[in-house]
């Protein structure tokens, strides 16, 4: 079968690699449709890494997937027939560790996850062999390309709920990639709340617009503090902090009212940020880490399928795998306006 293979930094080539086979009884085998490049992907296109886990070249990346059941093992024919259309849950957990029966298969001991160095292989190939409790059904109506867009809404969804029963009312994205934007699509769609946004990009703040956010601004042409001050001068109760960037990171505390809470949601790319601990402890600012999403996949299915929320804007860039390199040079440079590509497999 043909994949996608990241060969070295920079350098993506389409090859022919083994066709996965079905080992275990809950297995299924899903011919792939559509895959989203996510922002994870291009750290690993553009530098080799996330921290300390490190490409080992070649390696097939990729997991935000979408496609159709061609087999299944005896297990899971009662759950799924071939012909089903599904969306691919990337994080395969033990079920049987301390954190999964706690509750947090999200932080699993053992789990492994689609296109991460030394864990599995990534959905950017003709097929993928996953546990049938990973395949997801779309319901009539939602495409396979919208399959794809379930995964990184579903850590849109658990970010809301990272902050606890207290909901949002006045927030601020930060940084309108594709999970900035998908925050605050689910924000705006959960709870009455009014969310600015910022991004360093003309278009993403013109797409920030169009979703609903009462303010967007450029923080390389703005002071972001002084102007969402202006507009709340108690200042915001949580801020989503979505790109990253250190300097984002000092402008959420800037932003924070008392009390209030930072949820980083954005993979830095160092291996080191700050943050002023007297800012932090005078207003006793609660930081939160968002680690990919916890038992939110079906919800950013269902609520696409009831049009609560429509991701579909985000999709700008359409590629076949033959060109797949060319989604990824696009999106590690922010070129052309893009906000998500989505590469098709025949």
């Amino acid at each position: 079968m043909k994949a996608a293979v990241l060969t070295g930094i920079g350098k993506v080539e389409v090859r022919d690699v083994p066709r996965p086979e079905i080992v275990r009884p809950d297995d299924v085998l899903v011919r792939v449709g559509a895959v989203g490049v996510c922002g994870s992907d291009v750290h690993y296109y553009r530098e080799g890494r996330i921290g300390d886990q490190v490409v080992s070249f070649p390696a097939i990346i990729g997991h935000e997937g979408a496609g159709v059941v061609e087999s299944v093992g005896p297990a899971a024919a009662s759950r799924l027939e071939p012909g089903a259309r599904v969306a691919i849950e990337p994080a395969v957990v033990c079920g049987r560790c301390d954190q999964c029966l706690r509750g947090r298969p999200n932080t699993c001991r053992r789990l492994l996850f689609l296109g991460t160095p030394g864990q599995l292989p990534g959905c950017l190939s003709e097929y993928i062999v996953m546990p049938a409790r990973n395949c997801f059904p779309l319901p009539s109506g939602i495409s396979v390309e919208d399959g794809a867009l379930a995964e990184p809404l579903s850590i849109a969804l658990y970010s809301l709920k990272v902050p606890g029963e207290r909901a949002p009312e006045k927030a601020a994205v930060l940084g309108a990639g594709p999970i900035g934007l998908s925050v605050l699509l689910a924000a705006r769609a959960l709870a009455p709340v009014t969310v600015y946004v910022t991004d360093k990009i003309d278009d993403r703040l013109e797409a920030a617009r169009s979703a609903g956010a009462a303010w967007a601004g450029n923080p390389d042409r703005e002071d972001i503090v002084a102007e969402i001050s202006a507009r709340e001068p108690l200042l915001l109760d949580t801020v989503f902090e979505c790109s990253g960037d250190q300097a984002a990171l000092d402008q959420a505390v800037s932003l924070l009212e008392p009390g209030g809470r930072l949820v980083i949601v954005g993979i830095p790319a160092p291996d080191r940020v700050s943050f002023d601990p007297h800012k932090l402890r005078r207003r006793e600012i609660t930081v939160l880490n968002v680690r990919r999403q916890r038992n939110c996949f079906s919800e950013a299915i269902r609520l696409i399928a009831d049009g609560r929320l429509d991701p579909r804007f985000m999709v700008t860039h359409r590629f076949g795998l033959a060109d797949a390199a060319r989604a990824f040079e696009l999106a590690a440079d922010y070129r052309d306006g893009v906000l998500k590509s989505i590469i098709h497999l025949p």
